[in-house]
């Protein structure tokens, strides 16, 4: 159980400062912070190498880590992976493709690309033609990915978010047709917990020793932090534990509430204390 390490979204502590969030997640017992660009800055295009790197200072001065970036497309506006104008798809691939260099810049080894908005299949087009443009879209920078030594994951999303991507396996198809080390997917568990037919921990020993799943955000299909609904997250935890020992995963586990109960700070508090109870209570009977 010693190799778990969890990650807080970081936008469940906004409106803090950063430093404040690195002060704030450290002392409740997190690893690390997965950041959503938006929140550091108004537009991430304009960060500079030199900014990227002063934010990976302050987590680790901290203790903490900067383990990835999610929420990727939400600013600058106008983007999309599948909009019928190539010019716009070009656009995004270059937004896409800054983003993993400061992510590299900030320390994370990962990024998550749901972004529901920007990539549902536009009116006119069919979901062929989206699907292919937003292939065509992982396939560029998967490329410089690689090149940054980071990992780019399809984040599969239920379907009341978007049409385009829902399941494991859908995503899987994109990244064995694209075949590339710097493309990979993911499982988030309120998502997954409202598509898959499987349990979780049955999808994840179904996927995870393939090497396609490179990272895993916990949350319950409520949208409530991990211990705040239904789903049962002890079986979760000792799966990744399990595939984690040998050796089929090496990521990271972030915990990704959208809605925070009673407030961010006290999901972000109720999450990691749960989690590292299960923790413990798995290790206790090894």
């Amino acid at each position: 159980m010693s190799l778990l390490k969890f990650a807080l979204c970081n936008e469940v502590l906004q409106p803090m400062p950063f430093e404040k969030q690195c002060k704030t997640a450290a002392a409740l017992g997190y690893d690390g912070l997965e950041v959503a660009p938006f929140t550091l800055a108004e537009d991430p295009m304009r960060m500079s190498d030199a900014q990227a790197t002063q934010f990976r200072g302050i987590a680790q001065d901290h203790g903490l880590r900067i383990s990835g970036l999610h929420w990727l497309l939400v600013a600058p506006v106008g983007l999309s992976i599948v909009s019928p104008d190539p010019a716009a798809r070009a656009r995004t691939v270059a937004v896409m493709r800054r983003l993993i260099e400061l992510c590299a810049l900030m320390g994370g080894s990962y990024l998550v690309h749901g972004s529901p908005k920007q990539r549902s299949v536009p009116p006119g087009s069919s979901h062929e033609q989206a699907l292919a443009r937003a292939t065509e879209c992982f396939a560029q920078v998967a490329l410089t990915a690689r090149d940054c030594g980071v990992i780019y994951c399809i984040e599969p999303l239920s379907t009341r978010e978007t049409d385009l991507i829902n399941s494991v396996a859908e995503a899987v198809r994109i990244v064995d047709a694209i075949d590339s080390p710097g493309l990979k997917t993911m499982i988030d568990c309120s998502a997954a917990g409202q598509v898959e037919t499987e349990t979780i921990e049955v999808l994840m020993a179904r996927w995870m020793p393939s090497g396609h799943i490179a990272h895993v955000q916990l949350n319950d299909p409520n949208r409530r932090g991990p211990g705040q609904g239904a789903m049962r997250f002890a079986p979760i935890i000792e799966t990744i534990a399990q595939m984690q020992a040998m050796g089929r995963y090496e990521g990271i586990v972030a915990v990704e509430p959208f809605d925070y109960v009673p407030d961010g700070l006290g999901c972000a508090a109720h999450s990691i204390g749960y989690l590292k109870g299960i923790v413990e209570g798995l290790a206790a009977h090894d």
